[in-house]
């Protein structure tokens, strides 16, 4: 248990040094912007209970906000994700592979559901995100070209992200 809230930790801190000093920085398009700390909700044990899920929500918005100034923007989209991180899950994935509990990988839910369940939690994520980043509507359809663009980078990165703790984690065990 002590093992498995330090490798969690260790990605938390990796996730949020990696936004904050690369990819927040990047400068290729204003409609390239990828948001991967939200893997580090997205890679939760499929077992935790759902009250941890929204305060481990809540504090990751909140670090990211403080990190990136953000003024609450980040808390605002990371804690509709962790509140429907479980019914994403059931709806994206096979009822036996989120049963089983674990570390969600395409191992355990297989490549199609794993993709399926984090395009789910990054659409979900970034419509928020830029939707009240430019606090209108009246450019909802460029608020939908930054999700797709930020979401297709935001995914891959997600999937290698997991790619690599996922080895991590069964070598340790």
């Amino acid at each position: 248990m002590m093992r498995q809230i330090i490798e969690y930790a260790l990605l938390f801190l990796v996730l949020v040094l990696l936004q904050v000093f690369l990819f927040s920085n990047l400068e290729l398009s204003v409609y390239l912007n990828p948001l991967i700390y939200i893997a580090f909700i997205v890679l939760l044990p499929i077992e935790a209970a759902p009250v941890v899920v929204l305060g481990l929500g809540l504090l990751t918005g909140v670090v990211m906000d403080v990190a990136m100034g953000a003024a609450g923007l980040n808390t605002l989209a990371t804690l509709p994700v962790a509140f429907l991180r479980g019914p994403l899950l059931r709806l994206t994935c096979s009822k036996d592979s989120v049963s089983d509990g674990g570390v969600p990988s395409v191992h355990r839910l297989g490549v199609l559901g794993f993709v399926r369940y984090v395009v789910a939690a990054v659409v979900l994520h970034s419509l928020v995100y830029f939707t009240m980043e430019c606090a209108t509507f009246d450019y909802f359809h460029l608020t939908l070209l930054r999700t797709a663009v930020s979401g297709v980078v935001t995914v891959a990165v997600i999937y290698f992200t997991s790619k690599i703790f996922n080895s991590q984690v069964a070598r340790v065990l």
